[in-house]
């Protein structure tokens, strides 16, 4: 490598230590001689000097690939790389660059696997600058979940479509994941619920999962609480695919995904209105014991399901509040797909929506 080459890195170090101090720790060379993308073992320090020229290369046309797919990998292994994603120049353009690329082969599906595994490198990517603390408010200001959200509007069943979903459901699993209430609030001003919804009904079992537990989240904050109980709509909605995935469960086990549900179905008794909803359309198979067999090393989930039925026999009906079909309000939509209603969102970019169409229902 040339010398110029090597100052390109060392003066993104300099410049991020100065307006940033603490994105980038000091550097300690696990071996000087290894060209850039050379994979260094966890238990060694990592060659920063190399994952900074990797960094740069991303907005490099030529030597993106390569970065994305070496920096993906390594991600874990550099705990202040999403600071440095975010802070270095034309870096994020470039990932969202890569995203939004592959729209075109979304509808009708055209999508390869050398494409798809392109852009879940960069999804990965992404997923490092939600989660870190330093970066997760700045990405929200930026609206960046919103470009994955056309990703997530995919029924294809295609292998490269499935993985796409799953890293795009990642990225949105890393911010709820961080309980920060900021997050659950720019959640719900958009479409993330009835998107989560239609992969929990249709989805693969790991896409199922991390959607499930994106609704959990939501659920466990009480500003998302309030929301999918404050009308008969929403709440409906959300009941009616966790009844589905109940009786699916059924006939398919699977105690990682049944946590899920059954941990939104206890946050869901905690509202008194949806109390007073479940106890009428709780399904037959979370009444007995039909899941002990399923949940018997579970001990929490176990806790959790006689929670649930504590929950709707500890007190009687509501007085007339309860939750009831009611006419569309102003700002609400109708989802064609779902025939269920949110109040409209920050609309995604490029319009990429596939077969969800949002109507307003004021018009």
């Amino acid at each position: 490598m040339s010398g110029s080459s090597h100052q390109a890195p060392l003066s993104q170090v300099q410049h991020l230590q100065q307006h940033h101090p603490g994105a980038v720790p000091p550097m300690h060379h696990a071996n000087p001689g290894a060209p850039p993308g050379t994979s260094a073992p966890t238990n060694q320090k990592v060659d920063r000097s190399a994952l900074l020229q990797l960094v740069l290369d991303l907005t490099s046309i030529d030597k993106r690939e390569n970065a994305l797919n070496v920096l993906s990998k390594q991600r874990d292994s550099w705990p202040d790389l999403a600071p440095v994603l975010w802070f270095s120049c034309g870096t994020m353009a470039a990932l969202l660059l890569e995203i939004t690329s592959i729209y075109p082969m979304l509808s009708p599906p055209a999508l390869t696997a050398p494409a798809s595994n392109r852009v879940c490198n960069a999804l990965a990517l992404l997923q490092s600058v939600a989660s870190h603390a330093d970066t997760r408010t700045r990405f929200l200001n930026a609206h960046i979940p919103l470009y994955l959200y056309p990703l997530l509007n995919t029924l294809n069943k295609a292998r490269s479509f499935e993985y796409l979903r799953l890293t795009s459901l990642g990225v949105i699993g890393a911010l709820v994941k961080t309980n920060d209430s900021e997050v659950i609030s720019f959640l719900l001003n958009t479409e993330i619920i009835p998107l989560c919804l239609r992969i929990m009904e249709s989805g693969s079992e790991l896409s199922r999962t991390v959607a499930t537990f994106i609704v959990q989240k939501i659920l466990l904050d009480d500003n998302g609480l309030v929301y999918i109980c404050q009308t008969y709509e929403r709440f409906s909605h959300v009941a009616l695919v966790l009844s589905k995935m109940v009786y699916q469960l059924a006939r398919s086990p699977s105690s990682r995904l049944l946590k899920h549900v059954i941990h939104c179905y206890v946050r869901l008794s905690a509202n008194s209105r949806a109390r007073e909803a479940l106890r009428q359309c709780l399904p037959e198979p979370l009444k007995g014991d039909f899941f002990d067999s399923c949940l018997r090393d579970d001990h929490t989930t176990r806790r959790w399901l006689s929670e649930l039925v504590a929950n709707l026999s500890r007190d009687g009906p509501t007085n007339g509040h309860t939750l009831s079909p009611a006419p569309p309000k102003a700002g609400e939509v109708e989802y064609k797909s779902s025939k269920r209603r949110f109040p409209l969102g920050v609309v995604v970019p490029c319009c990429c929506l596939g077969k969800v169409h949002c109507v307003n229902e004021n018009k």
